[in-house]
């Protein structure tokens, strides 16, 4: 069987946040209340849920608002600084995960195929795909180079 992604419109609402992060770096992410959290070079956190709907906020408010332990909230907020000190080639990260690509975002797409999204977040010169599943709540995330028509 063969099946193909359809391409989703999306919302006012996503189309604001679309336009607030293209020319942003994704620096970052991590995995938490069902949604990714991808950490951007202007101090922000963009938050795709598994429907992808997304949300855009402030780094230290969006740990904040995480239904997480404080010293998990503490060791976020230390990734994230030692993301933004020390870029990608950081180590030593005790929850995020370095952005596997360098993606200077210039356009984001949504695409679904039964209960499985996939947001590509389309770079400069690479891009990264993140595919959700609404009733598994599964997150994945990969990095790649394509030619703009192949999705």
């Amino acid at each position: 069987m063969d099946f193909e992604w359809t391409q989703q419109e999306t919302d006012t609402y996503q189309d604001h946040v679309i336009e607030h992060v293209k020319g942003t770096t994704v620096l970052g992410y991590f995995v938490a209340d069902e949604a990714i959290h991808l950490l951007l070079d202007i101090g922000f956190i963009l938050t795709i849920y598994a429907d992808a709907q997304m949300a855009l906020a402030l780094q230290s408010v969006c740990v904040s608002g995480l239904a997480l332990e404080g010293y998990v909230k503490a060791e976020l907020l230390n990734d994230i600084q030692l993301l933004h000190d020390e870029g990608r080639s950081v180590e030593g990260l005790a929850l995020m995960t370095p952005a596997p690509a360098d993606c200077l975002i210039t356009e984001i797409s949504l695409y679904a195929l039964d209960e499985r999204r996939r947001i590509l977040l389309t770079g400069e010169d690479e891009s990264l795909l993140i595919e959700t599943s609404l009733g598994e709540g599964e997150i994945s995330v990969e990095s790649f180079k394509f030619a703009a028509d192949t999705m």
